[in-house]
């Protein structure tokens, strides 16, 4: 009994101590690096706005890329109306975007929007780069200016803080920005004080069209995004963060179109796992590349409430094996640890959240936001194709 306690103790350590030791390290080096030197203002972007059927928030989001603070003559706004049936198209127009009309039968799907809105860019020959900002989203004037001082400075490929438009619609909006914050502003911050990559989010970031022609963009999968941010660290390039901007859209507070839209991410989160730790590992040893390493590292962490279930499992066990079997008191201080870890980084994500006291006392739901995602993640589902969100009114 005891060697069966001790062998089960390790396998819910390993992960565990893993995943906690790696988000309290950038825990601790999640504080705000100090921006670049301001840019010269000459770069001409092209603002990527892929869009399926977003009659309902097209306008919102256009009116809110006028507003950047940029010369009005140094960008444009090109919305891809993307096997549209609504009046996307003529409504982007009217708000004063220029419109990609797309039709395909068989290539659907937010990777090709993007795909055919960067080779429209680049065969027009006016842009530097390219910005993708998602369809529901309000971006801070400063976009392209956070953009345009990092490129200035070498960067090929930046992403600007990705946060929610309504964190106060919901307890569920909110744990979520508070997740987002962590996900997002603590690792970007930590692995950009580090030189590493902070990878693409889907929505805020940039690339130039010399890093287009040098490292195509090939991403079609359910998260497009994450993949073609692995691909450049494959390639040897890091995506640069910038704290200073962001982009926030809206997060729905149904609990079953929020179900659908989880269920999807991480579908696309586990196919990528499989098919790119190891060659981000081989790439990580055979180039001494940190950048790949840590995106090898970043993919098996597990989201946050997989990794809050196996910490408290290995504290429980811990616990109950050193009660009642001669079982060395170190496998629960590992849990206790653990635990201790994963709280310190969920705090910080709270801190940085800005939701004060209501986003702590929302936090007492959490465990209620892990029982639903298990059972959610246990029901059978397709998620092998791209599906738009369904979206609420703003």
């Amino acid at each position: 009994m005891t060697l069966i306690a001790s062998l089960l103790l390790l396998l819910l350590a390993v992960p565990a101590v893993f995943a906690c030791g790696y988000l309290l390290l950038l825990t601790l080096l999640s504080s705000i690096a100090a921006p670049p030197a301001p840019s010269s203002r000459r770069l001409f972007f092209d603002v990527v706005v892929p869009a399926h059927n977003e009659a309902t928030v097209i306008e919102r989001t256009v009116a809110s890329l006028k507003k950047i603070d940029w010369p009005q003559d140094r960008f444009r706004i090109l919305v891809v109306a993307d096997n549209c049936t609504d009046d996307t198209a003529a409504l982007a127009s009217a708000a004063g975007a220029t419109v990609l009309e797309r039709q395909s039968d068989t290539l659907r799907g937010k990777g090709y929007a993007l795909d055919y809105a960067f080779n429209y860019s680049r065969d027009d020959s006016k842009a530097a780069a390219v910005v993708i900002i998602d369809a529901d989203a309000e971006v801070s004037p400063n976009l392209l200016e956070s953009f345009a001082a990092r490129l200035e400075h070498g960067a090929e490929a930046v992403q600007v803080h990705y946060g929610i438009l309504n964190p106060l619609a919901s307890w569920r909006t909110r744990l979520l920005t508070i997740a987002k914050a962590s996900f997002h502003i603590v690792r970007s911050r930590a692995r950009e004080r580090m030189g590493l990559s902070c990878g693409i989010r889907g929505n805020g970031w940039c690339v130039t069209h010399n890093l287009l022609q040098a490292v195509p963009f090939q991403a079609f999968s359910l998260t497009e995004d994450l993949e073609y941010g692995i691909t450049l660290g494959l390639a040897g390039y890091r995506v640069h963060y910038a704290d200073e901007a962001h982009s926030d859209a809206d997060m729905v507070t149904s609990s079953q179109t929020a179900g659908k839209q989880r269920q999807r991410w991480e579908d696309g989160r586990f196919q990528l796992i499989r098919s790119k730790t190891l060659p981000l590992l081989r790439a990580a040893f055979r180039q001494r590349s940190k950048i790949c390493l840590d995106l090898a590292v970043d993919l098996l962490v597990l989201p946050l409430s997989y990794v809050a279930l196996n910490a408290a499992a290995l504290t429980f066990v811990a616990a109950i094996a050193v009660w009642l079997l001669p079982v060395a008191p170190l496998w629960l201080w590992l849990g206790l640890a653990s635990v201790f870890a994963l709280v310190l980084y969920v705090l910080r994500g709270w801190q940085l959240s800005g939701l004060g006291r209501q986003g702590l006392i929302d936090l007492a739901r959490a465990p209620f936001f892990i029982a639903w995602k298990v059972v959610l993640m246990l029901r059978k589902r397709d998620s092998k194709t791209w599906v738009r969100t369904d979206r609420e009114a703003p």
